[in-house]
């Protein structure tokens, strides 16, 4: 559970970061560089808490827990990426049923995003 709640205020905290970087626009990197990265913090943090007594008391090689952090990023981060056209789908649609404009969800002095 913790390592989902750091990896979800790292995304959020990146996506803002993002945001503010690209004035609101380039939807697409904000949400893939805030995903990648927070899956990244998510797959490091549940991987070492799972296998980490296991590392300490020599039962797993450090090459094995670097694989399974790898691989278990690997997977997160391909569907994050799959996601994208889904993602921008939605956002899409939900703008149009919620009639919301440029200036609606635009950072406020910065323009639309």
């Amino acid at each position: 559970m913790l390592a989902y709640i750091t990896a979800q205020y790292c995304d959020v905290q990146l996506f803002h970061f993002w945001k503010r970087v690209t004035r609101g626009k380039h939807l697409w990197l904000r949400n893939n560089f805030s995903t990648l990265m927070s899956q990244m913090v998510d797959s490091v943090m549940v991987v070492t808490v799972t296998f980490g007594a296991a590392f300490l008391r020599g039962e797993i090689a450090f090459q094995a827990l670097l694989l399974l952090i790898g691989s278990n990023y690997l997977f997160k981060a391909t569907v994050a990426l799959l996601d994208t056209g889904p993602f921008y789908l939605c956002v899409h649609y939900l703008r149009r049923y919620l009639r919301l404009g440029p200036q609606d969800y635009a950072i406020p002095g910065v323009g639309a995003s």
